[in-house]
């Protein structure tokens, strides 16, 4: 077995009381590679995820400004965010995007904020992870303009698009992630588009601790749960369960060349004063 959970919240204070144990877990279940997705406004969440993806060889880092927390982005944040994509644990800009769902913050901003950090993705010549929750026109306007000529694609996470979404997104080199409400009852449309993605640009993910699959609805998800994922994806391509894994796990190294890398220990670059 082989599998990759793309989306993990790791440093969430929900997992502050066996985040090792959650960790063996996955282990046990198959899992090879976690992304762990650090949100910069937050410095206790960020400092716990990166020193995950530092001190074990299967974790690594995603780093980036959550549109919740558009509001709170300042160009001393985004400095201390360059600083922290250089190291070779992180692998990706995110999760960034626009969620017009809750909003948290104003969408002026969000939209502002997203644009500048895909500034800053390019910069840095690192793949993007976008959040978009009900602000999909917009959401794609941005990434047409600001993105699809980069050339680094990105990964939609918890995809709730449509089929003719995800097809404009693989034309810019995206791939295509799918979490635990895929296997929910009444989840058919999302069903639908994940029959319409092509398997080698797919990816599976928990969104831990979000969104547990229908198998342990109701209950703190964490990676090892991707294992009900990648087995609804599995029966939708007609596919077995571990040959999913197996195959979205090279798509995952594929699109995130730093993590073909050995693990290195070295320390996180400085933030600047």
């Amino acid at each position: 077995m082989a599998f990759t959970d793309s989306h993990a919240h790791l440093g969430d204070a929900r997992f502050a009381e066996d985040r090792e144990a959650v960790l063996a877990r996955a282990r046990d279940a198959g899992l090879e590679r976690i992304l762990a997705i650090a949100e910069a406004s937050q410095p206790d969440d960020c400092r716990q995820t990166l020193a995950l993806a530092e001190n074990n060889d299967f974790v690594w880092a995603a780093v980036g400004i959550h549109p919740h927390e558009a509001r709170h982005a300042t160009e001393e944040l985004l400095a201390q965010q360059e600083a922290r994509v250089r190291s070779p644990r992180v692998v990706a800009w995110g999760e960034i995007g626009l969620d017009y769902h809750y909003d948290h913050s104003p969408r002026d901003v969000q939209q502002a904020v997203f644009c500048r950090q895909l500034q800053c993705a390019r910069g840095a010549r690192l793949p993007v992870i976008i959040h978009c929750r009900e602000a999909w026109e917009d959401c794609l306007r941005i990434l047409s303009q600001e993105w699809a000529r980069a050339g680094l694609g990105g990964v939609l996470h918890c995809f709730s698009g449509t089929p003719q979404v995800a097809r404009r997104a693989l034309d810019w080199g995206f791939l295509i992630s799918f979490a635990g409400n895929v296997t929910f009852p009444r989840a058919e449309n999302l069903r639908q588009a994940a029959r319409s993605v092509p398997i080698a640009s797919l990816l599976v993910e928990t969104d831990s601790p979000y969104l547990a699959p229908q198998a342990v609805r109701g209950k703190r998800n964490e990676p090892a749960y991707v294992v009900e994922v990648a087995g609804e994806l599995a029966r939708l391509h007609q596919l077995t369960r571990d040959e999913m894994g197996r195959r979205t796990g090279e798509n995952f190294l594929r699109l995130f060349a730093r993590a073909r890398a050995p693990a290195k220990r070295e320390p996180w670059p400085s933030s600047p004063r």
